[in-house]
């Protein structure tokens, strides 16, 4: 009886469990946020003195701010670039880490080290290399089309280069993901292609690419919501510039609060960049069916 009792006690989850993990994601997220929202009703306030409630102005102001609408159309463009260029290659490396073999696993590890490094020493890393005076800009650039090698120093060579460094940190990360999403497919599925005929790209394209079709959705989501929110990268690399080519909606955020002190508008801002945040990822989820899926093993 005692046995039978203690072992219901065990499984049984008990809420006292999860009790640190609420308590801090209320204190460090949930409350943060609701302060956010309620500055955004508030005047221009400077970080001094007691906020006062406004109306809607920085609402009014946010909606037709040029700068936001041009802030809007750059960070798009970087979310687009980003997922064009880290999904196909993190996907392909991926499948191709599922192997067993072990120089894949020795390739796998060394291709992981971005990973684990800071985005800040990343980003510092690369503004070393992107210098055209002393870094290898002045040598690859002419390869790329900028002869004189001012890669960041030019609109359209600073945005690539914000979405190739963003790209080459995080990478990694998907290529895990997709990892171990093709080490979940049963190979029987393959040995079954393989007796109809089937070559390797016949077996991609039938067996593995459908199979991660849910991997692909949440990989997806973490590119488009990490973009929308990348801000060290830009603060570091460009500083927004040159001009305001690289001013994303998060850097602006920063400009408003800690350049000009005016914390209601950027908590707007931080606002309505969460609230696009979310929703997008919730109709990416809705249209994929991935709130809905069921095992890729069901029926054998």
């Amino acid at each position: 009886m005692a046995t039978r009792t203690l072992a219901a006690r065990v499984g049984r989850p008990h809420i006292s469990w999860a009790l640190p993990g609420v308590l801090f994601f209320t204190l460090f997220a949930v409350v943060p946020m609701v302060y956010a929202v309620y500055l955004s009703f508030c005047g221009s306030w400077g970080g001094l003195g007691s906020p006062r409630l406004s109306g809607t102005s920085n609402w009014t102001r946010l909606f037709n701010d040029q700068g936001v609408r041009d802030a809007t159309r750059l960070t798009v463009v970087l979310t687009v670039l980003s997922w064009l260029f880290q999904t196909p290659v993190a996907l392909l490396l991926g499948v191709w880490a599922a192997g067993r073999e072990r120089n894949r696993a020795v390739l796998s590890a060394i291709f992981f080290i971005p990973l684990v490094l800071s985005t800040t020493a990343v980003a510092l890393l690369f503004k070393a290399l992107l210098d055209p005076n002393f870094g290898l800009a002045k040598t690859i650039g002419p390869w790329v089309g900028f002869p004189g090698g001012n890669i960041i120093g030019s609109a359209h060579g600073a945005v690539a280069a914000v979405a190739f460094v963003g790209g080459w940190q995080f990478m990694p990360f998907h290529t895990l993901l997709y990892q171990g999403g093709a080490r979940q497919i049963p190979p029987v599925l393959y040995q079954a292609a393989a007796i109809d005929g089937a070559g390797r790209y016949r077996q991609f394209f039938h067996i593995t690419l459908p199979q991660l079709r849910h991997t692909v959705t949440t990989s997806s989501v973490l590119i488009i919501v990490g973009s929308l929110t990348s801000f060290e990268t830009v603060f570091l690399l460009t500083g927004g510039g040159p001009g305001t080519s690289t001013t994303t909606l998060s850097y602006g955020m920063y400009q408003n609060a800690f350049q000009s002190f005016d914390f209601g508008y950027a908590s707007a801002l931080g606002t309505a960049l969460v609230v696009v945040s979310t929703l997008l990822s919730l109709v990416m989820v809705k249209v994929t069916g991935f709130g809905g899926m069921r095992s890729t093993r069901e029926g054998m």
